[in-house]
């Protein structure tokens, strides 16, 4: 790559910098990419956009380094790496132009850096497209998504070994975007959700950026609704997985509650369970999965992404859990096999290791109108309209030893 410009570099510099793009004209990015705050960074020639609003502003202010190659005028791919095995280059960003790559963590290059993308990344090409990361779970393995053209490589970070696919029915990406776990084709001001493993597209696509990733007159699909306080919302179920994922469900929508630092936003429950389309009564987790209770039926899904339906369910409560319906709230407690079913004001327990499973302990409850429920490390949490109450075990909540709070005061919101 060739070194930076040595003569005119004052006037350069500021015919370079004179003009400012307007996202909201409709252009196209050249890369997209969370640095390690959660901060989202939306690259365009030698600008950038600081998150999801607001003007764009000259790229070096951010990466100083990159205004050494200011003459590229641009920035090829970009991603933040997801390694947790090698802390020294979890949540790096890594910047692509050419044949070079840029690793930034704080915004400050590092050492050693730029070096030829072979040396960090062999048998990835130069002169990317995109790039995103793909952790294990949404991914086989912690990898990376490289696309250049029409050609996709698939590079596993600990083997170091890449697979080349073509993913004809997609647009050939000039950006790709992950964030709360879903995955983004951004193709001029257009973009495209996508499976990162098979690259399946699923829904109506493409959609304007417009209306989804930025704030623009005259665009937005939410129109100017206000987002409500938690002590505004009555939770229908709530439930964290093996893995630490958080999901709070209301009505036909989901959240979750763990992504802060990426930003948080309520999607249909559809799109990660295609078979519940219309609401849930009780969700807990164990072993791995997910059971989500509706009416008289129990859907157990896996709960590494995507969420895959467990063969032959849904099944009925009383075949799967022994129980009639309906549930109001359900938790499992970690390294416990024990589901704590609440129907109005009583509690049912049973043991999940058991065949068949049984009703093994009833006890009466001193609250009613419990709507949710969670079990974690702090203890358990049940849900009644905009308030909760948080005892210390499962045993408590029949002994009424417990602390009453508002929504408002829940640190995962």
């Amino acid at each position: 790559m060739a070194g930076p410009l040595d003569h005119d570099h004052d006037h350069e510099d500021q015919a370079h910098h004179k003009a400012n793009p307007d996202r909201c004209d409709g252009i196209e990015f050249d890369a997209i990419a969370p640095d390690e705050k959660g901060h989202t960074f939306f690259f365009k020639g030698d600008h950038l956009w600081n998150g999801f609003n607001g003007p764009a502003q000259v790229s070096s202010a951010f990466f100083k380094e990159l205004d050494d190659y200011h003459h590229l005028g641009h920035v090829d791919a970009a991603f933040r790496m997801h390694n947790k095995e090698k802390p020294k280059d979890h949540d790096h960003i890594y910047f692509f132009l050419d044949d070079k790559v840029f690793s930034y963590y704080n915004h400050s290059l590092e050492e050693g850096y730029p070096k030829d993308i072979q040396l960090d990344f062999p048998g990835v090409p130069g002169h990317l497209d995109a790039a995103v990361e793909c952790p294990k779970g949404e991914c086989n393995s912690d990898s990376v998504l490289f696309f250049k053209g029409d050609e996709v490589y698939n590079y596993d970070i600990a083997t170091q070994s890449v697979k080349e696919r073509q993913w004809a029915h997609l647009p050939n990406c000039t950006s790709a975007f992950r964030w709360l776990e879903q995955y983004y084709c951004f193709h001029g001001h257009n973009f495209t959700r996508f499976h990162p493993v098979s690259g399946e597209v699923n829904g109506v696509y493409p959609k304007d950026a417009r209306h989804y990733f930025m704030r623009c007159p005259n665009f937005g699909h939410g129109g100017e609704a206000k987002v409500p306080k938690c002590s505004e919302v009555t939770l229908d179920a709530i439930t964290s997985d093996d893995s630490g994922k958080t999901y709070a469900f209301t009505g036909h929508i989901y959240m979750r509650l763990d992504t802060h630092r990426d930003g948080k936003h309520a999607f249909p429950i559809a799109r990660t369970w295609k078979e519940l389309d219309k609401g849930v009564d009780a969700v807990f987790s164990y072993s791995d999965k997910i059971y989500i209770i509706k009416g008289n039926q129990v859907y157990i899904y896996k709960s590494a992404a995507p969420s895959t339906l467990i063969e032959g369910y849904p099944k009925s409560l009383k075949e799967e859990l022994g129980i009639e319906g309906p549930v109001n709230a359900a938790f499992v407690c970690a390294d416990h096999h024990i589901v704590h079913i609440i129907q109005g004001q009583k509690m049912q327990d049973i043991d999940l290791s058991a065949t068949p499973r049984v009703v093994a302990r009833e006890v009466p409850l001193p609250i009613a109108g419990i709507e949710a429920g969670m079990c974690g490390p702090d203890g358990v949490k049940v849900y009644v309209g905009s308030k909760f109450y948080h005892y210390e075990t499962p045993r408590l909540l029949n002994n009424n030893c417990d602390h009453l709070y508002s929504m408002d005061n829940m640190v995962s919101y």
